[in-house]
This record gives C-alpha cells, sequence and structure tokens, in this order.
C-alpha cells in the first residue's frame, strides 16, 4: 500500500460542477426578482445535481482495508484504472508472496449500481435526493452496509421445515430456561453483528421464524399448543427504543440467590453505527453435564427410590415399548416410554424383576419435572 495509495491519490477536493453552479445563479436571479414559481422549480433542479463534478480528472482516492485474507479497495476514479489496480495487487501477490489471487472472487463493482461483497455485509454507496440533513444531502456519496439478502433465508432456513417453522426435536429433552436461552443466543449472535446495517430492521423476519421454532419446540415438549405457551412465556421489557415484547422463562434459585432469567427477543432492530459485538454465552440448564452420569450420581433407583448400588436397564430401540400384544405395559414400560429414554438407572432387585418379566414389587417413583414433556 505504501506505493499505491501515493500513485492512485491526487487532489484536495473536487471541482465544482458548472451545471450545479448554474442553477446557483439563476436562484439568486430569481430570488432578487421574488419570482416564487421559477424559485420553487429551480431549486428542486437543483437538488437532482450533484455540487461537485464526479468526473473532475483532477480528483481521485483510493481506500484500502482487510481482515485476515479477505481485503477491499474502495477507489473514485476510472474503471481502467481500477482494474490497474487489481492487476498490480495479483503480480505483488504473485512475485512478493508467492500467493494467487482468486480470480472468481476479485470484482470491480460500480458502488452506486452494485454491492460488493466483504465479511457477510453489502458495501454500497448511498444516494438519497429527498433525505436533506442540516440543509443538504449528507447521504449522497457516503459508504453504507446492507444485510445480504441470501444471508437472512440461509439464517432461517435452519428453523424451516417444508415451508414453516418447525421444532427442533433434539431440544425437546432440555428445559424450558434451556431452549429459550439457545434461541435467544442464536438469535442475538446475527442480530449484533448486523447493527451495523442501515437495514437491520430486515431481521424481523428472522425473529419471527425463530420464535415460532421456539414455541412450537416448547409446545411439542409439554404437549401443549403455540398460543399456550406464547401466553404462558409472554413478557414486556423496557429498552433504549421503547418497550418491547418478548419470551422470558424465570428459575427461582433458593440460598438468596438471584432468578435465572431467559429471554428471547427484546433487542430492537435500530442501526447502532458504534456497535460491537459482545455476544455472551449463555447459562444453560444443562450444563451439569451428561445427563445419564448425572442420574448415576443421584444414586436412586429411578423405580422403586432404592438408594443401594445402582443399574442401568438399556432398551436398543424406543419403538420397542411400544410393541403391540400387551394389554398392560409393565410400569418400567410406561416410566422410559414417557421420558423417551433408552436407559433406566434401578437397583438391582428392580433390574432383576424387569428382565424375568416380573412386575417391581414395590411403588414406583415419580419421574423428574425435568424428564417430562
Amino acid at each position: 500500500m505504501t506505493h499505491l495509495l501515493p500513485d492512485y491519490n491526487r487532489g484536495e477536493r473536487r471541482a465544482a460542477n458548472p451545471a450545479y453552479q448554474r442553477i446557483e445563479y439563476a436562484i439568486a436571479r430569481a430570488r432578487r426578482r421574488k419570482d416564487r414559481p421559477a424559485l420553487r422549480r429551480l431549486r428542486q433542479q437543483r437538488r437532482r445535481l450533484p455540487s461537485q463534478d464526479p468526473r473532475d480528472p483532477g480528483y481521485q482516492r483510493l481506500r484500502y482495508v482487510r481482515y485476515c485474507d479477505d481485503f477491499l479497495f474502495g477507489f473514485s476514479g476510472p474503471k481502467a484504472e481500477a482494474h490497474e489496480i487489481i492487476e498490480r495487487v495479483r503480480r505483488f501477490l504473485c512475485d512478493e508472496l508467492k500467493l494467487e489471487l482468486s480470480r472468481e472472487k476479485t470484482l470491480v463493482t460500480h458502488a452506486q449500481t452494485g454491492r460488493a461483497r466483504f465479511l457477510g455485509y453489502h458495501i454500497v454507496a448511498q444516494h438519497s435526493d429527498t433525505k436533506i440533513t442540516r440543509g443538504r444531502r449528507a447521504v449522497n456519496g457516503t459508504i453504507g452496509l446492507r444485510i445480504p439478502p441470501d444471508v437472512i433465508r440461509q439464517k432461517y432456513a435452519l428453523y424451516y421445515q417444508r415451508g414453516e417453522p418447525a421444532q427442533r426435536p433434539q431440544m425437546l429433552h432440555d428445559d424450558d430456561y434451556t431452549i429459550v436461552s439457545k434461541y435467544q443466543a442464536e438469535y442475538r449472535g446475527v442480530v449484533q453483528y448486523y447493527l451495523l446495517a442501515g437495514d437491520v430492521y430486515r431481521l424481523q423476519k428472522l425473529r419471527w421464524v425463530m420464535e415460532t421454532s421456539m414455541l412450537k419446540t416448547l409446545a411439542s415438549k409439554h404437549r401443549s399448543n403455540v398460543n399456550t405457551m406464547a401466553r404462558k412465556y409472554k413478557a414486556t421489557v423496557r429498552t433504549d427504543h421503547g418497550p418491547r415484547t418478548c419470551f422470558q422463562v424465570t428459575v427461582q434459585r433458593g440460598d438468596g440467590r438471584k432468578p435465572l432469567v431467559a429471554r428471547f427477543g427484546g433487542i430492537p432492530l435500530h442501526r447502532q453505527p458504534t456497535a460491537t459485538l459482545t455476544d455472551r454465552a449463555p447459562t444453560l440448564g444443562t450444563v451439569r453435564g451428561n445427563e445419564l452420569i448425572h442420574r448415576l450420581l443421584a444414586g436412586g433407583c429411578e423405580m422403586c427410590g432404592a438408594t443401594d448400588s445402582v443399574e442401568v436397564h438399556h432398551v436398543r430401540h424406543l419403538a420397542d415399548l411400544n410393541k403391540p400384544g400387551r394389554r398392560e405395559k409393565p410400569a418400567w414400560v410406561r416410566l422410559m416410554a414417557m421420558r423417551r429414554r433408552k436407559t433406566l438407572v434401578v437397583c438391582r432387585p428392580c433390574h432383576e424383576a424387569i428382565h424375568a418379566g416380573r412386575p417391581t414389587t414395590q411403588p414406583t417413583a415419580q419421574p423428574l419435572e425435568s424428564d417430562m414433556r
């Protein structure tokens, strides 16, 4: 860059646009004559013209930004010189660094008519003759960030099935706090990354898809429906942009500790020019490790509650629990089918009774609330 930037940066300021100056003089004459209709017409014409000459040969600017092996040039000048810059960069990479520039990814894009892709964003040159800030068109020529439409489609496709938001079966055995925490962590990560975009509001579609998928997952877990889950967990939070509707799960804890709160939504989709990624790892309800190990460490029979040494009864497939031909299923079959687990922690007498086809002689223990769907 020590050679490219000095070679392609020239001039201090663009020259004035002659057509714009002529309109300025005509406006001054109409103001002296107090010709209001002509003044209004001339001002409308002036607003459609750039105040500086966009083709001024005495002015050029080259800017450069790099992140790892991705880099982007911003060049204000002739297209022929843009191709010349690319060729010089290609020769430098090949001769000095022994690297090859990807021809498929190396593109020349007009910033006003096209969009350059960089780090998941679309880079555009903004233009608006109707947006007036402090008496002038401050937007024109400034660089803007946009969310690529295919990124939004790829994100919500993860929660889609057969053309509509779908539940996530792998989460059905998690508790409600964990389900909401996972969805919020995934949603917050996407939103915070794209808060620099001027059209961050387009993530509203992603929020709706993820919200519906989350509610369907909760409804399937509790054998309920989406409306019931929405009414149960619906809440309102205050933000810098006013109140926002969200879904919130609160887990009370003893010993005077603050309750755990998992919340989905409640993030205003407003552009933040100085946004930084402060994504936090969610506090999940299943951080205690492998669930089977935790049940073994509990040291209790899940059939009779005995605290003697325990063993694990295992079935090959969950479908084996629902085989036809049995008029009344044993208690251990009903318990495993209800929990949708292929393992059951039992004491030695209960384990022998299960394999011998005898009913357990002691009362069946109630399943844990975390095991219920």
